[in-house]
């Protein structure tokens, strides 16, 4: 499979020397110093594009390869406000999208095991639940993706909390996120479920970058000649 690199940072060199390891192939790698490149030509050399770049471009370089006819698989976060007009996008050019908050097969297990715990704890209103993350000081948004979908998860099960703030909550029905950026850490997300008795907490640590990296070339292998709009769920059959 050719594979286009649309962002060339550690992410994008972790991702190709494992599609490489696969036997794929890289075609293209573009990133602030050639963005030039990126584009139709170029592009067309490729089976899927792999997008990790930041929220300020991530939106305009997704719209880019579905216009194209380039499957993409997208891994960059804080631009979801703009997602409807991406699922009209594939919809009007038969295109092809994988998005996840959070590639690593490891994350996606743990958001089953958030969703499950957070139903449990429905109907228990004595545990207060919080939530923290920490992330590398290079880290562009706050808070992580992971962390607001590990939030939205939370918050579709449990109706005393309302809505989630990045800061120490005010209000029982506010569900607090504190976001911490530690060198190296490459990614930590904890739950805590809190009462005057005990508490229940569940976590998830990144050890490197070879989960997340792993898992978007295992997205762009399901993506292949596909058309739609698929997440993590969907590439792990969960």
């Amino acid at each position: 499979m050719n594979i286009a690199l649309i962002g060339y940072g550690k992410m994008g060199k972790a991702i190709e020397q494992i599609a490489l390891s696969k036997g794929h192939q890289i075609v293209l790698k573009i990133d602030i110093d050639n963005a030039a490149d990126f584009n139709a030509s170029n592009l067309a050399k490729a089976d899927v594009a792999i997008e990790f770049t930041g929220p300020h471009s991530a939106f305009n370089n997704v719209m880019k390869c579905l216009e194209l006819g380039i499957p993409v698989v997208c891994g960059s976060t804080g631009w979801l406000d703009k997602w409807e007009t991406v699922k009209t996008s594939c919809d009007q050019h038969s295109g092809a999208l994988v998005y996840a908050s959070n590639y690593s097969i490891g994350v996606n297990l743990f958001f089953e095991l958030n969703k499950y715990l957070a139903s449990l704890m429905e109907s228990h209103s004595e545990y207060n639940v919080l939530m923290e993350e920490i992330h590398h000081t290079e880290k562009k948004d706050a808070p992580s993706g992971t962390a607001i979908t590990l939030a939205e998860q939370v918050l579709a099960a449990i109706s005393r909390k309302k809505h989630w703030v990045n800061e120490t909550a005010t209000s029982s029905e506010e569900l607090s996120i504190i976001s911490k950026r530690i060198d190296p850490a490459p990614g930590t997300h904890t739950i805590k479920y809190s009462s005057t008795v005990d508490d229940i907490e569940i976590t998830h640590t990144a050890h490197n970058r070879i989960g997340f990296a792993g898992g978007a070339v295992l997205a762009a292998e399901f993506l292949h000649g596909k058309k739609g709009i698929y997440h993590m769920k969907d590439v792990l059959g969960l």
